[in-house]
């Protein structure tokens, strides 16, 4: 429908790296010395986490994908340069293969302290990487529309982000082992359904009022209304080896507000389904990617996950011509083809028996489209 305005659905990709020594292959806690020299080229665009072997990039607000593309490409490389010039490394996976948390050291900062005081030894073995995707709205109310309608995709979507097979050395026979470990924390996960901004926002204010949070971003779920910001904030998925992989998830997750908006202008919404049957699906995605079943709720059946992307490809076609991407969401083709980055790295693993090789494969994926 040409007469649909898209110009509000902006785009942000945040992305979370780990830092490697080059000679052991394991992550190494490296005093922000990244982030101080990435600070200089590309100002807040590169921030500290709360594990120093965590460096977080995120983009410019884009106006569409191929802004993205050009953004996080440009982050990974400057930030590959920057390492390389550190004698050190840096790789894309929600994981490390076979570092040992206990072994990383905290940033040295307030609300990271404040969080480990709390969360304790939730906080300190939550050392994981991912992407958060941003999708700018018309305003609030919209934005709580489609995010409750677009729960339904997280789990379709989060089977093509698996990057996390190993933990702590050992294979533990999940596609994305990420999101067992983020578990741990509290309010994450699939959100509840809120039948309007008001309710969603009284809900945020009683949690600060009895002092469960300070602020809603304490509230860590696989979907939000951003609290300062009128996007709706996509947090389920791995980060991606591979800048492809990442700019066709954020096509996809841009192209389903899109769609979702399209049938709301044709008094047409999407089925609302609970929280306990989406969990069903994110715990398949999470175990098998996308070599396993979905549950399709609507036939009331188990399907292949990769015919429900194809399925998923269809129900957006009709608005990434207008969003400008398609050549970005095509390229979910490629991973259903192809495997996703767990299955990349177990293929590895399967080949040489040597997690130091997994790693390696990592790194010179990461700058790879």
């Amino acid at each position: 429908m040409a007469n649909l305005n898209y110009h509000f659905f902006t785009l942000g990709v945040e992305e979370e790296y780990m830092v490697l020594d080059p000679v052991t292959r394991e992550l190494i806690s490296h005093e922000q010395k990244i982030v101080v020299e990435g600070q200089k080229i590309l100002k807040d665009k590169v921030k500290a986490e709360m594990h120093q072997a965590v460096v977080e990039v995120g983009t410019d607000i884009c106006q569409n994908i191929d802004e993205v593309f050009k953004d996080v490409a440009f982050l990974r490389g400057n930030i590959a340069q920057i390492a390389g010039e550190l004698g050190l490394g840096v790789g894309a996976s929600g994981t490390h293969p076979f570092s040992h948390w206990h072994d990383q050291l905290i940033t040295d900062h307030v609300r990271y302290h404040q969080i480990v005081n709390e969360l304790q030894e939730a906080a300190r073995s939550n050392l994981i990487f991912g992407l958060h995707v941003h999708v700018g709205m018309e305003d609030r109310r919209m934005a709580i529309h489609i995010a409750n309608s677009a729960r339904y995709f997280l789990p379709h979507v989060y089977a093509l982000s698996t990057n996390s097979p190993f933990w702590i050395g050992r294979k533990t026979g999940y596609k994305s082992y990420r999101t067992k470990v983020f578990d741990k924390f509290p309010r994450t996960g699939i959100p509840d359904f809120f039948e309007s901004i008001e309710a969603y926002e009284n809900y945020v204010n009683l949690l600060i009022k009895t002092n469960c949070i300070d602020n809603a971003k304490k509230i860590w779920w696989d979907l939000r209304v951003h609290p300062f910001f009128n996007t709706v904030e996509f947090r389920i998925c791995d980060v991606p080896m591979k800048i492809q992989e990442t700019i066709a998830i954020a096509a996809l997750f841009q192209a389903i507000c899109a769609k979702l908006y399209k049938l709301k202008s044709q008094n047409l919404n999407f089925m609302i389904y609970p929280k306990a049957l989406l969990n069903e699906n994110k715990w398949r995605a999470s175990r098998y990617g996308i070599e396993g079943s979905l549950i399709d709720f609507g036939k009331e059946m188990e399907v292949s996950a990769k015919q429900l992307l194809e399925e998923l490809l269809d129900f957006v076609d009709d608005v990434v011509d207008d969003l400008g991407s398609r050549h970005a969401v095509e390229y979910v083709k490629t991973i259903l083809e192809n495997g996703t980055g767990a299955d990349r790295q177990l293929k590895v693993f399967e080949e040489t028996g040597d997690m130091l090789k997994v790693v390696d494969h990592i790194q010179q994926q990461f700058l790879l489209l």
